[in-house]
């Protein structure tokens, strides 16, 4: 026999395995083991069904893998997509392909201002950074690899990220001052410059097309909350790579028909079993819906928030983090990339209500936000709904890079109220809107001390109330 008929007779014998194992997984016939079995996978499974959702409407509807989406402009409060959104970057993403092939992201010389490039796979780990704070201001040119991907990387490669998945999504921010005059229209110029090609484009040739088309499949919500979930979870874990310590869970996850590719149908189980596994999910949904101090603690009526999105190694077996942290809003940052504080009461632990009070945050000069050189901190004001209120000065956010008053022993007093606290402080003052508010503080590139212990802000003190 030949080397390629023994090839192909290997081949086919491995595939016939596969096949079989598929077939011969063994289906829990009991009622309570199926219920937590269903449980723990559903937490294992929501921050993938939420980015795999995401990535639906964004990429696969549109058909838009491998381009940057460049959002150039501010967000402000026309913007009501995403509750509470940065007022302090521009953003570019891209969803990435790389089944095909490794992809390459061209990355310009920044050195004027903080930026960062943020990799996250379809696990929802953060499995890399570019930027201030991991490879400094230069040019860079970046390989981004799959699972399965095997090339030569090219001398002009400087960094090489590899995914766990075959999808990966990037976000890339760039600050902006909004007090500078024409800094919008300079940001804008450096997201024209980022580049992103597949391998094969890159090396002056053709991308490759040697795998075949995907059979995505269309995302319901109602179906991710149900016993339907499987068929998701099964299709997503045949798109990337299991982890060597988690193949024992995805094992036991078998137990409900879970596993790579495994075709799953309701119409397979018994009626009993379904209602076990949607109990499951009722009880995993308690879990991310109602973290309570697994995600942080209070101080100073300011909610710091832990680790809760990192790479792998950070948040190896922390499920019920994870899924919560996905419930709150996808694609958080590293704690070491950004911290963020956020207060609904006062130091007197009432509700804000600009209608009523007037309020004042006083900073000593020890307790002004510590950030690394090339980080920034701001503060931003949210109105009940959790979107940014229209003022008549188009402030929305202040911080260090606001032109501000400091006191002369080194403090700093920042104005939270619906009136102007006076010409003469007017360069201070964070308008709020006439009824409820809330805050949040962001830390760009935080010192190291401000992690361990979490840094916690003042309290906000109320001032006079208002007539």
């Amino acid at each position: 026999m030949g080397m390629k008929n023994s090839l192909a007779l290997i081949s086919a014998i491995l595939v016939f395995a596969v096949i079989i194992g598929a077939e011969s997984t063994s289906v829990t016939s009991n009622y309570e083991e199926a219920r937590e079995v269903a449980r723990q996978a559903y937490i294992f499974a929501f921050p993938m069904l939420e980015n795999y959702r995401t990535m639906v409407l964004q990429a696969v509807i549109p058909n838009s893998f491998n381009e940057f989406e460049h959002l150039q402009g501010l967000l402000g409060p026309e913007f009501r997509e995403i509750a509470r959104p940065n007022n302090d970057m521009l953003f570019s993403a891209a969803w990435l392909d790389l089944r095909n092939e490794p992809v390459i992201i061209e990355i310009p010389s920044i050195c004027e201002r903080y930026f960062s490039v943020q990799f996250i796979d379809m696990y929802t780990h953060n499995f890399a950074y570019a930027g201030t704070r991991t490879t400094g201001c230069r040019k860079l040119t970046v390989m981004i690899s799959g699972p399965s991907s095997f090339v030569e990387i090219p001398n002009e490669i400087d960094e090489v990220f590899t995914s766990e998945g075959n999808f990966v999504f990037c976000i890339v921010r760039i600050s902006v001052n909004p007090e500078l005059e024409g800094d919008i229209d300079a940001v804008a110029k450096i997201q024209d410059s980022f580049k992103i090609r597949p391998f094969g484009a890159f090396r002056g040739g053709q991308t490759s097309s040697a795998v075949e088309p995907i059979a995505f499949p269309p995302f319901s919500q109602e179906k991710a909350e149900s016993a339907g979930f499987i068929s998701y979870l099964n299709f997503l874990l045949g798109q990337l790579e299991i982890h060597p310590s988690e193949k024992a869970l995805i094992e036991r996850f078998g137990l409900i028909g879970i596993g790579p590719n495994l075709p799953f149908s309701e119409n397979d189980l018994q009626p009993e079993m379904i209602i076990a596994i949607e109990k499951g999910i009722e009880d995993a949904m308690s879990t991310i819906f109602r973290p309570l101090e697994k995600m942080g603690v209070t101080k100073n009526g300011w909610n710091l928030t832990k680790r809760i999105f990192g790479s792998r190694q950070q948040m190896q077996g922390k499920y019920e983090i994870r899924a919560a942290a996905a419930y709150m809003g996808l694609y958080g940052n590293d704690l070491e990339e950004a911290y963020y504080p956020t207060s609904y009461v006062d130091a007197d632990n009432e509700a804000y209500d600009g209608s009523k009070y007037d309020y004042r945050i006083h900073f000593e000069s020890h307790e002004i936000p510590p950030t690394e050189p090339g980080g920034f901190w701001s503060i931003t004001v949210y109105g009940d709904d959790e979107f940014m209120v229209p003022n008549p000065i188009n402030r929305y956010s202040i911080g260090n890079r606001s032109r501000l008053l400091y006191n002369d022993d080194g403090s700093l007093d920042i104005y939270i109220q619906h009136d102007s606290p006076g010409i003469d402080l007017e360069s201070n003052w964070l308008p709020a809107p006439d009824g409820p508010f809330s805050l949040s503080l962001r830390m760009y590139l935080p010192s190291p001390g401000a992690l361990d212990p979490l840094y916690c802000p003042p309290g906000v003190e109320k001032g006079r109330p208002r007539d």
